[in-house]
């Protein structure tokens, strides 16, 4: 074996921690506007294309998806956020902010400042569960969950019986992120999800370069839900300079959507773990912090300037020292 591959397996071994999830440590959430400095470059304004969405994205919650996430326990197969009848299984813009036509864009929270109120029937441990979500953010990111004190635009968590579900970024006024109990609270890395959807980001396997990191098996696809697994369009998307995430939160699990129990998505670098949700990757983090231009010292992570190989054995290296989450089974 060549010196150079023993170095590559060296610093695999060395190296893996970085592929883990970051938790949070708990901290108290609830500060005021006043006493933040989160360093943000610039407001953090701008738009956010959901054009790939189309129609599907505006519509009204549902029961049936609340039942869905009723029957849904730690040992299922797929995430609770994918059992949604919603576009994508959990995005969902109101019916009636789409009453005088479809907007294809939303926006950014400005300055990173994300007004926020908890209205929904929690009990202690599932608030815990929220809050520990958000101190990941403002531990990680510039960004800042603030009380909701008569804003215009605020974010409401509730708990009905509709499922998993946000719109993506920010799209004026009251806007619900829903957390049924318990399936949408179980697990941080669901509730860290939902709130990334609303800070303004899509799921993982529909950025344009997704076939050359993933194969989608069409064949073990519930009838009807094909549509969960369209790309987004090339010239519309952003990555913000990180490369394709196996290890992201919001990337699906293997058997989303699937009608037999079988996989519908498969890492091509073999022994990945697609789906965690039990915290953010640093490539997660790294979006959130070029997204909103943060600037905060302490925000950066490790590998953030270091060239990464997109496909190839040298790929699968980079989402195991950087990206991945390795499958561990």
């Amino acid at each position: 074996m060549s010196t150079t591959y023993v170095a590559l397996f060296l610093f695999f071994l060395l190296s893996g921690y970085s592929a883990l999830p970051l938790e949070g440590d708990g901290e108290d959430v609830d500060v005021a506007p006043d006493d933040l400095d989160n360093s943000i470059d610039g407001d953090g304004d701008g738009t956010i294309d959901i054009s790939h969405l189309g129609a599907n994205a505006y519509g009204t919650p549902t029961n049936e998806s609340g039942h869905s996430v009723a029957n849904w326990t730690e040992s299922s197969l797929m995430n609770p956020e994918e059992m949604g009848e919603y576009a994508e299984g959990d995005i969902l813009i109101p019916k009636p902010r789409g009453r005088n036509g479809i907007s294809h864009e939303t926006l950014r929270w400005p300055g990173g400042i994300i007004p926020y109120v908890i209205e929904g029937h929690f009990n202690q441990q599932q608030r815990d569960m929220i809050r520990m979500a958000i101190a990941d953010y403002h531990r990680l990111t510039c960004l800042r969950f603030v009380p909701y004190k008569g804003q215009q635009d605020y974010i409401t968590i509730q708990s009905r019986n509709t499922g998993c579900w946000s719109s993506v970024g920010r799209i004026g006024g009251r806007q619900e992120v829903n957390l049924q109990s318990p399936g949408c609270v179980t697990k941080k890395g669901t509730v860290l999800h939902e709130l990334l959807h609303a800070i303004g980001f899509m799921h993982e396997q529909s950025r344009p370069e997704r076939d050359d990191f993933v194969n989608i098996i069409y064949n073990n696809i519930r009838p009807g839900t094909e549509n969960n697994f369209r790309k987004e369009d090339k010239k519309n998307t952003n990555d913000f300079g990180v490369s394709y995430d196996y290890n992201s939160v919001m990337h699906y699990s293997e058997y989303a959507f699937s009608r037999n129990s079988q996989k519908t998505i498969e890492p091509k670098v073999s022994g990945y773990k697609l789906g965690q949700r039990e915290g953010l990757s640093r490539g997660d983090v790294r979006k959130v912090n070029n997204m909103y231009k943060c600037k905060k010292e302490g925000t950066d992570i490790e590998g953030d300037k270091k060239r990464e190989p997109s496909t190839g054995w040298l790929g699968g290296i980079w989402q195991s020292l950087f990206g991945g989450n390795k499958d561990s089974e």
